[in-house]
């Protein structure tokens, strides 16, 4: 089985800047950047290159809810609490433009893959569709009756997806601006939605504690996911549309295998709500924001087989009620290209792969010496709350029995 390959994620750094929970965070395309957003009004971008400085950025009027970098990576797109979204040139000036349009909170931003356009999801109940060349509003998507809080292109940009607290995702037409489709399965409002790399599929987030996967061909459910305990507050595709990252307000984040439809991991490493979560573009790293004020990241590891090999070897899948279902091609558009090795290159990779072995098992050890040592922080920072209460609970005492004693 090709899933002998995978290894744990580990936790590769962690950033502390921000003030207070973390809303959204985004890796541009080149991985050397990370930006987050912050109820701190605030947008960090972070170097994932060692001892490089953090850029902090003012601007909004109110808590950033949303980032999102461009997909050249040229621009960060952020929306907030002051009704605006801004556009940013993520250097040290930190210069920005800014879009007004939007009556209340804007809680969503998203490029189309062209970087033509971005799409904005509002408390005011709209989805607002703007151009970057003229830099201007162009149209708006209303049926939605409650807040919106997300909205997404499409990876060919013809279709929008977008998640609300009236309980629905609707799916809509960009050309014609026509809702084609509403999906009404979710118990609670829908935190976040997302379209799996193929177009083919969506997955959404709900304050229901679940995760839902619908074909949005035949507008079919296709898997139903309730392994976390509480809120559900935002999601990842693995760009290889295998695997979906969840974030939640049980402070951890889950992997799902989607071919197999099962649970593959559980994260811990938040202290109180998982507030969000996004793959790397090459899906090598992820990174996740809580309302602890940290962003971390991890290496997915996960990520270190095959996949021609998974498509051929997994074609069914089970939701986590255990019901097996087929899948076969509905959650993967074709098969990705296959490794082409002669005898000779396989023969190479064969010593390459004896002769790094013992490497590869050190930096295995190594990144889970560094998830224990983060874990210890954690403990120790929990400890030492701890005795602060403690010792302000017997001072308090103290007091009280003087009072009385005077």
């Amino acid at each position: 089985m090709a899933s002998a390959c995978l290894e744990d994620p580990s936790l590769e750094r962690h950033f502390k800047g921000h003030r207070d929970a973390i809303t959204g965070v985004d890796f541009s395309l080149n991985k050397k950047q990370l930006a987050s957003g912050s109820m701190d009004s605030c947008l960090m971008i972070w170097s994932m290159r060692p001892q490089m400085r953090a850029y902090r950025f003012v601007g909004h009027k109110g808590a950033v809810m949303c980032v999102q970098f461009s997909p050249s990576g040229h621009l960060v797109a952020s929306g907030s609490r002051d009704k605006t979204v801004r556009l940013w040139v993520p250097s040290i000036k930190g210069e920005s433009t800014v879009f007004k349009a939007h009556t209340a909170t804007v809680r969503s931003v998203h490029f189309s893959s062209d970087g033509q356009f971005l799409v904005t999801a509002s408390d005011d109940k709209t989805v607002k569709v703007w151009t970057l060349h003229r830099q201007k509003f162009l149209f708006s998507l209303n049926q939605h009756i409650n807040w919106v809080r997300c909205a997404k292109f499409s990876p060919d940009g013809c279709l929008i997806v977008s998640a609300s607290d009236d309980k629905t995702v609707k799916l809509w037409d960009k050309t014609s601006r026509e809702c084609i489709h509403s999906f009404c399965e979710h118990g609670g409002f829908v935190n976040h939605v997302d379209f799996h790399p193929s177009g083919t599929c969506i997955a959404a987030a709900g304050t229901d504690n679940t995760v839902k996967v619908w074909d949005v061909r035949m507008n079919r459910l296709l898997q139903h996911y309730q392994v976390h305990s509480a809120v559900v507050n935002s999601l990842s595709f693995h760009p290889s549309g295998n695997y979906l990252i969840t974030a939640s307000n049980d402070s951890t984040l889950k992997v799902l295998d989607l071919l197999e439809g099962r649970l593959l991991y559980t994260l811990h490493g938040h202290q109180g709500p998982a507030t969000c979560v996004a793959f790397s573009r090459t899906g090598d790293f992820f990174a996740s924001g809580g309302s602890d004020e940290q962003v971390m990241v991890w290496k997915t590891n996960f990520d270190a087989t095959d996949y021609g090999d998974v498509l051929k070897t997994q074609k069914h899948g089970t939701n986590i009620n255990g019901t097996l279902h087929s899948l076969k091609s509905e959650m993967v558009c074709g098969d990705p290209p296959k490794k082409i090795k002669t005898q000779e290159s396989a023969k190479n990779q064969q010593w390459q792969e004896e002769g790094s072995g013992l490497a590869n098992t050190l930096e295995h050890i190594v990144g889970q010496l560094h998830v224990l040592t983060q874990t210890v922080s954690i403990l120790e920072q929990r400890l030492t709350l701890t005795e602060d209460k403690l010792k302000e609970c017997l001072e308090n005492q103290q007091k009280i029995i003087q009072n009385k004693m005077n």
